[in-house]
């Protein structure tokens, strides 16, 4: 059979090359498995692929949550330059005021002067928002104003009001900065 199969080879040479190109190709696609990736390598790649990403996404957030941190200190430490900036003419007011009490005799004009130094603050608070609280006849509210004692009313109407005002209450956009410390009638 071997013999006849020879003879077979021998007479059909096309035979044997149809054997050798299938060999071949078996040979090719061995190799090509061996040399493509199984898949725990892929998933090894991908799994040191969204590790990387993770560690800069990671990097990124933190650098922007300590920059964002820096630029809050900054503006913490710089918001209220505008007002310091606005009362600066009111500081140097009070210098002239100063000297110029030194060497005068008269109170008069000096008196004036603070006057005006101290309506330019108000205003200038005003524009900063900074509003007086009205309290002396107004009904006493504990939630704007801080009782420091009570005396007697001199009249029914008044029980139960403003007297009269120790400190001045302020209001900073609507909102209390400082309450007012007032004398109630009892």
């Amino acid at each position: 059979m071997l013999k006849k199969k020879k003879k077979e080879d021998i007479e059909n040479p096309e035979g044997l090359n149809e054997i050798t190109d299938e060999t071949n190709q078996d040979a090719e696609q061995a190799e090509v498995a061996e040399n493509a990736p199984s898949p725990v390598d892929v998933l090894k790649e991908e799994l040191s692929a969204a590790n990387d990403k993770y560690l800069r996404l990671y990097a990124e957030f933190d650098n922007f949550r300590r920059r964002t941190t820096k630029e809050r200190e900054e503006a913490r430490k710089m918001e209220g330059k505008d007002l310091m900036v606005a009362l600066l003419p009111v500081l140097d007011d009070f210098e002239r005021a100063l000297r110029a009490m030194e060497t005068a005799t008269d109170v008069v004009p000096i008196k004036e002067g603070v006057t005006l130094v101290q309506n330019k603050l108000k205003n200038i608070l005003t524009q900063k928002g900074l509003k007086e609280m009205e309290s002396i006849g107004a009904p006493f509210d504990p939630e704007l104003q801080e009782a420091i004692t009570n005396i007697p009313a001199p009249n029914e109407e008044m029980k139960g009001k403003v007297m009269d005002e120790m400190e001045k209450g302020y209001f900073l956009n609507d909102k209390v900065v400082r309450f007012a410390k007032v004398i109630v009638g009892a």
